[in-house]
């Protein structure tokens, strides 16, 4: 969540800084002066309990003395309503002031380039050279019929599900160990989390209020399929305080990932690119503020150097504000090589979303006896799906079979 003192104190800076995502002046505006009036009317709440206590010590003062309490007792019954008054009219305040700043997204970092969306991003470097065929090569959902049934996929569920067979189920099964055994060698602790959330956990990493629509609920409960294993790792700490010491946790799970891709009908409707569900390995971390940039650093390298012992050329692109995620900071997609659709597609998103999270979820760390934000990382390493397909789309035959990378051979 947006720091409101920050607001407050500098609302021209806070203002140029998410101009980048686009943020509305009106919206910010009324954040900036909701978050006053409620500063104000809590400072006369506070007043007026103040002045309550002192007068309930002053009448019980006069009633052992035995002296006419009669007017302190009205002026304690008048202004016992007046608190419960203004009591009321700052939870009042306090509601309009989360309903709005749950919405306001992260400002983005200084190095964060102008954009308006994904056209705008600024390619960082590219990884590997991109293979050439003696052939015109296919897209995934051309090659090895034997591996991916879309037909049953529907059948099961509905469009965007897939059913994944043989060596297609065995080769992404192959992956997701791969992975969790690459992450683990770079520091990252496994954890196994549940695919269901509650609405307190989506508030903490973002996803709620603002992206429900995106969300799969379970009827009848406040519960939710989980869209990305970084909601149930992250929250794992709301609402802690953790020692300094044990400062970063790097973890890092496998799970499935659900999605209504809303807003996405027409696009990636062949093949597993998009998908209502898929499998994704994560990586989160815990961290202090100053230790945060080497620890986006350290994410960012592993993944991109999984993808390279895949031997899957991919390239590093920063992203504009425009096409900032609502929670994140800074963030560098890795996108992968896929020569059937000869362009590069997003495989892993590396964020830092820095103490937003935090101030939602409340997860703080002690330091000389004080509690302070941590900051949160997040990113795919990857996603399983979309490795599959780089895999399958970089490594076709002529004859449409795949080799499997050497890495991976043992795994098989």
């Amino acid at each position: 969540m947006l720091d409101l003192k920050l607001l407050q104190n500098d609302f021209d800076a806070v203002f140029k800084a998410l101009q980048k995502k686009h943020v509305d002046f009106e919206l910010l505006e009324k954040l900036k002066n909701i978050s006053l009036n409620l500063k104000a009317k809590r400072q006369h709440l506070e007043s007026l309990q103040t002045e309550q206590n002192a007068d309930s010590k002053l009448f019980g003062l006069l009633m052992r003395e035995r002296k006419d309490t009669s007017e302190l007792k009205a002026k304690l019954d008048a202004n016992k309503e007046m608190i419960a008054l203004v009591g009321e009219e700052v939870k009042s305040i306090e509601n309009d002031l989360l309903d709005i700043a749950s919405a306001t997204p992260n400002i983005p970092d200084d190095d964060v380039p102008q954009g308006k969306d994904e056209n705008d991003n600024v390619v960082l470097k590219t990884v590997l050279d991109t293979p050439k065929f003696d052939f015109t090569p296919k897209e995934h959902f051309e090659l090895e019929p034997s591996w991916i049934d879309f037909e049953r996929g529907v059948k099961l569920a509905k469009s965007r599900f897939s059913v994944l067979k043989n060596d297609g189920a065995k080769l992404e099964r192959a992956l997701i160990n791969y992975m969790l055994d690459f992450n683990a060698k770079r520091g990252f602790k496994e954890v196994n989390v549940p695919y269901i959330a509650n609405k307190e956990s989506l508030f903490g990493t973002g996803q709620l209020p603002k992206f429900e629509e995106d969300l799969f609920k379970i009827e009848g409960e406040e519960l939710f399929l989980i869209p990305t294993s970084e909601v149930p790792v992250t929250n794992l700490f709301r609402d802690e305080i953790l020692d300094e010491e044990d400062l970063p946790i790097k973890l890092t799970c496998y799970t499935a990932c659900f999605r209504k891709e809303a807003g996405s009908a027409g696009r990636d409707t062949r093949g597993m690119i998009r998908q209502h569900q898929f499998d994704k390995v994560e990586l989160v971390s815990i961290t202090t503020p100053e230790q945060s940039k080497k620890i986006f650093e350290e994410m960012l390298s592993c993944a991109s150097d999984l993808l390279t012992s895949l031997g899957l050329p991919h390239r590093h692109l920063l992203l504009c504000g425009g096409d900032l995620g609502f929670g994140a900071a800074k963030t560098v997609d890795l996108e992968v090589w896929l020569p059937g659709q000869n362009r590069y597609r997003e495989i892993s998103s590396v964020s830092n979303t820095k103490d937003f999270q935090a101030r939602r979820a409340k997860i703080r760390y002690k330091s000389d006896k004080k509690n302070i934000l941590v900051h949160t990382l997040n990113g795919s390493s990857l996603a399983a799906g979309r490795t599959l397909i780089a895999i399958m789309e970089n490594y076709q035959q002529k004859d449409g079979s795949v080799k499997i990378p050497q890495v991976l051979k043992d795994y098989m």
